[in-house]
């Protein structure tokens, strides 16, 4: 069965006719940036990431990353040669700024490049992906020194960042953590750092020369809380006055976790001061770590919600080939001595159309997020900026959440798919699923998106920002019934979606400060409905474009007109199939809370 084969041309036409890399293009940090300029890297990406990471992906699954007796970690075999053919090729440095070697490309381009990364080979793109947030984190508040030590090397990928937050017992509460950071006292400013870190992801490996661990820690008379969390850079060798390794620092891995899936990303327990203290470099301010790592974890919330769309998009692939293949039974119409492919079964083409239209809806809704980020950071004017920033705000816990749980439920409807054969490793799906797991419970649960939902996004403004994607998603609506009849299944239900979720919203944000117990309880719900809503709105407009350019290239060549046909199918059948789910979710998201408490579930009773 082949690997995985980047989806060029969808991809293309949501860059073109959903976020618009044209208008991007105009702005000034983009003149470079033109849309086939992208779409050149893009591809050359893509066939490069496919052919060289994609075949790793089983042997990684079935090796995994080791600890080794010398207190190493090692890849599994192929990753180091793969990933310096990475670094040679310059892949990780598209986005980031040119005076410290990068591309200077829209972010949304880095994203493209991500999602094909992570259906390629997930438990390897997550070294990248922790990379390009630390990189993000030193080159908005590291010092000028700083940047000067590290970016230039990040960016090229010669030393990868790690993220460390997490302890044995500050999981997602990061305020109850315990490690301690101590000025040197040796005058160069310099901080001692002990303590232990849990799920670290790469925290050690054997691709890059060097790891610059980012690491959140208490420094003496911080306040209590998230408010008394500093960030430090902790670098595994540290870096001479030249640029050069000097000795290696009092940092050290001292065990891998056994995982449900990605095995060949070493999620490693890492240890900080077993011989007096790691040097740490304090990045920005004291006390202000949490401020900074939000930051950064706002960048991975949106890659991590990629994870979803990538996994599902290799599960989709293999599905559909093997349902080709597959024969089963008779097909209704089918001749009687003649087994049909399972393709040709009502029931497996609703569940491949599900895998289909939910891809190619979180396609249509991450990338829309990555351009607002494009669109906030170097946006014409202040307007522009602020109002792309609220989308981004408003969009990255839903591309977060609803994306990851999407993706698990897509692979699991690969298996389903493969029926008994999907259960085994053999056809190798089942690692997609296993793989997918992870995505809804790191940089924080999709409980925790929800909660950020309802608690802070939604009363943005006075609920001011959601009311203004309604009114985006009311015009789309309006050009759905402008465009004729043959669009009316996707404006009825999308338009009844959009009620369902105004209606949720308003509810919600009535209870966020008088009764925030029953808003929590409908939080994850929600998080579902908008997320559902959010991608017919994006796969509708995804149809209008298709619409318009069927018809204005009437008499195309007939493979173009069956992709644009096949566009308008796929958002009818999310707007007929799927999207009508939302009126069932509303009663979730209104109950309240006072039905969550009315069973004893404190007590440690069995039976």
């Amino acid at each position: 069965m082949p690997d995985y084969a980047p989806p060029f041309r969808d991809i293309r036409f949501v860059l073109e006719r959903v976020v618009d890399l044209q208008g991007l293009a105009k702005l000034e940090a983009y003149h470079h940036a033109d849309p086939d300029t992208c779409f050149g890297i893009i591809e050359e990406a893509g066939r490069f990431l496919a052919e060289v990471f994609g075949p790793l992906n089983r042997i990684g699954d079935q090796v995994g990353s080791i600890l080794d007796h010398a207190g190493n970690v090692v890849t599994p075999p192929g990753f180091r040669q793969a990933y310096q053919a990475y670094v040679d090729a310059g892949w990780g440095a598209v986005p980031f700024e040119p005076a410290f070697g990068g591309g200077g490309f829209p972010w949304v381009v880095a994203v493209v490049i991500q999602e094909i990364l992570t259906s390629a080979n997930m438990a390897f793109s997550l070294c990248p992906l922790l990379n390009q947030g630390a990189i993000d984190m030193l080159t908005r508040f590291g010092t000028p020194e700083q940047q000067a030590t590290f970016l230039e090397k990040m960016i090229a990928g010669v030393w990868t960042g790690t993220m460390n937050l997490t302890e044995p017992e500050a999981g997602s509460d990061v305020g109850a953590l315990r490690t301690k950071a101590v000025p040197s006292g040796g005058g160069d400013g310099s901080w001692r750092i002990t303590g232990q870190k849990i799920f670290i992801t790469f925290g050690d490996h054997d691709l890059a020369d060097n790891i610059i661990h980012l690491v959140l820690a208490r420094i003496p008379g911080a306040p209590p809380g998230t408010k008394g969390i500093s960030c430090f850079i902790v670098p595994k060798h540290l870096v001479n006055p030249d640029g050069s390794l000097g000795e290696r620092n009092d940092v050290r891995c001292v065990s891998i976790e056994h995982k449900l899936g990605i095995h060949a990303s070493p999620t490693c327990v890492m240890s900080y001061g077993d011989n007096g203290g790691a040097v740490g470099y304090l990045v920005g301010e004291a006390n202000a770590g949490m401020r900074y790592m939000f930051h950064m974890m706002n960048v991975a919330r949106l890659s991590v919600g990629l994870e979803g769309l990538a996994i599902a998009e290799r599960a989709y692939q293999a599905s559909r080939l093997y349902a080709q293949q597959r024969r089963q039974g008779r097909a209704v119409g089918a001749p009687a001595t003649v087994s049909s492919p399972i393709v040709e079964h009502p029931d497996v083409r609703r569940m491949l159309l599900t895998m289909k239209a939910q891809t190619e809806a979180m396609r249509c809704l991450l990338y829309t997020n990555a351009a607002a980020m494009d669109r906030a950071r170097h946006g014409a004017d202040a307007d522009e900026r602020q109002a792309s920033q609220e989308l981004v705000d408003l969009l990255t816990p839903i591309c977060k959440g609803w994306c990851t749980d999407v993706g698990v439920s897509v692979t699991s409807l690969a298996i389903q798919v493969h029926g008994g054969m999907g259960y085994v490793e053999e056809t190798g799906v089942a690692q997609y699923y296993r793989d997918s797991r992870i995505a809804p419970i790191y940089e924080g649960t999709n409980g925790i998106q929800a909660i950020d939902l309802v608690m802070r996004k939604l009363p943005l403004r006075g609920g001011g920002v959601v009311k203004s994607l309604l009114g985006d998603m009311d015009s789309v609506v309006g050009e759905l019934a402008e465009a004729g009849p043959d669009l009316d299944p996707i404006r009825v239900g999308l338009g009844n979606g959009i009620e369902v979720l105004r209606q949720a919203s308003a509810w919600l944000l009535g209870r966020v400060a008088s009764e925030p117990n029953d808003a929590l309880a409908g939080a994850t719900p929600y998080l579902e409905l908008f997320g559902l809503v959010a991608g017919g709105w994006l796969l509708a407009r995804s149809a209008l474009a298709a619409h318009r350019q069927l018809a204005a290239n009437a008499g195309g060549g007939a493979d173009d007109e069956e992709f644009l046909a096949a566009k308008v199918a796929t958002a009818r059948f999310f707007c007929q199939q799927l999207l009508p789910g939302t009126a069932g979710l509303v009663s979730a998201v209104t109950a309240g809370a006072a039905g969550l408490y009315q069973i004893d579930l404190e007590s440690a009773t069995l039976g």
